[in-house]
């Protein structure tokens, strides 16, 4: 399982010994990822490809561990844990077991805080601040965010970039603010200043909002 974390050493090891021992042995690996997996392996195997599963059914799969193990799931916890896990049941269910350690029913707030996610609206109104040309707010969410969920500002970036397609702007727009996000992650990625990185990034968003009003 998670043979996609190998090293290409080790990958390069493991197809050795597919080699030797093809005759006796059936190797079943498991990854999230087949890019992953050098060629010499891929061509030695026959490669299955499994779809993300509907909410319906991981909905369903939480449900019933909940209540097999006597966790209030709410609604609002359901559609968190889509959000975060998406189709990928055994995610879904990691959050699940993490977000009810707490002890408490497991709802939105603190799904996004065991996943380190802020709540989508709130990331939507940072934005929105930020297009109206209120930078000093949109700066002030985004630290309420940081203090809240334990975000960094990597992880607000990363999440915007989720949300930007949602907003309700002209196509064109989407495309320079995204443009912007991958910019601004570059650079917290290279180490840049975090506050410095972000209150730019939310300056450049008040000028494609005073841009796009005009």
């Amino acid at each position: 399982d998670e043979c996609d974390a190998m090293t290409s050493e080790a990958q390069w090891s493991l197809r050795r010994i597919m080699e030797m021992f093809w005759r006796t042995t059936r190797f079943i690996l498991i990854a999230n990822y087949g890019s992953k997996i050098i060629e010499p392996i891929q061509s030695r195997c026959a490669i299955f490809r499994f779809s993300m599963l509907s909410k319906e059914d991981v909905a369903e799969r939480l449900k019933f561990i909940a209540t097999k193990e006597g966790v209030k799931l709410t609604p609002e916890g359901i559609d968190a844990i889509w959000y975060v896990a998406g189709g990928d049941l055994r995610r879904a269910i990691n959050l699940l077991q993490a977000a009810a350690a707490y002890g408490g029913p497991v709802d939105d707030m603190t799904v996004y805080k065991v996943a380190g996610r802020a709540r989508p609206t709130e990331v939507h109104e940072m934005l929105k601040l930020a297009l109206k040309g209120d930078v000093l707010a949109a700066r002030q969410k985004v630290y309420d965010l940081m203090i809240n969920y334990g975000l960094t500002g990597s992880d607000i970036i990363r999440q915007v970039h989720i949300e930007v397609f949602r907003l309700d702007v002209p196509e064109p727009l989407k495309m320079e603010i995204e443009d912007l996000v991958a910019e601004t992650d570059y650079r917290l990625t290279e180490g840049a200043n975090e506050d410095i990185q972000i209150t730019a990034f939310l300056a450049q968003l008040a000028r494609l909002g005073k841009k796009m009003a005009g």
